[in-house]
């Protein structure tokens, strides 16, 4: 399975550990589609878009062991969930991934940028399994619901490029998506075929059937 990104502007913040003192990174990796909210669906190209269905974390925060990096650098490690430095959750809003407190270099760093405001957004990345994902036509616009996925890593970017109407997305994710909305519409177009294969062949038998009927009549 090949990997994806998306990107969540201004959902990133520090917030202060019980008790004072230490900074936890925190935020939203990604949003759930909702229909009130024209932000949360997101422009794959002209006349196609995606939603992060509700659910589609569900699996990944129980079983994958994923990683906190700041840019998806993975020499820029925050914490990792496997060691309960990160921890990850979902609600109706979306994927929350919270970042314990770290005396490294990279965690300082970070933090600082997010207190000057110079990091705003956050990321994840991620791969669609076959059972993953739905497409659907709506009123001419196909629309691509991502509704499970396994996660690798969540975190802090500098660019974050998700925005009502635009997904921000990377070449090889379009061309990924684009393979995938064309295998779906080849599976659609050869039910289509199948389906009037079959009409066809009972209709066939039903005028045989009225044939045999007046020769015995």
């Amino acid at each position: 399975m090949k990997r994806e990104t998306r990107n969540v502007a201004g959902d990133v913040e520090l917030r202060e550990v019980e008790g004072g003192g230490a900074m936890r990174i925190a935020g939203y990796a990604a949003k759930f589609y909702r229909e009130s909210d024209p932000g949360t669906e997101y422009e794959l190209w002209r006349g196609a878009k995606e939603r992060i269905m509700p659910g589609a974390f569900d699996d990944a925060v129980a079983g994958d062991d994923v990683r906190a990096l700041f840019n998806h650098d993975s020499s820029m490690i925050l914490g990792r969930s496997k060691s309960g430095t990160l921890r990850l959750s979902v609600d109706e809003v979306g994927l929350r991934y919270e970042v314990e407190p770290a005396d490294t270099s990279v965690y300082r760093d970070v933090a600082q940028h997010l207190s000057r405001g110079d990091v705003d957004g956050s990321s994840f990345q991620f791969s669609i399994p076959p059972d993953g994902e739905r497409w659907s036509n709506e009123n001419g616009v196909e629309v691509r619901q991502i509704t499970k996925v396994k996660l690798y890593d969540v975190g802090p970017v500098t660019f974050p490029a998700y925005a009502s109407a635009t997904s921000g997305l990377r070449s090889e994710d379009l061309d990924q998506a684009r393979q995938r909305r064309n295998e779906w519409a080849a599976e659609q177009e050869q039910a289509a075929r199948e389906k009037q294969q079959r009409e066809q062949r009972l209709a066939e038998v039903d005028a045989r059937l009225i044939d045999i009927s007046k020769k015995l009549g």
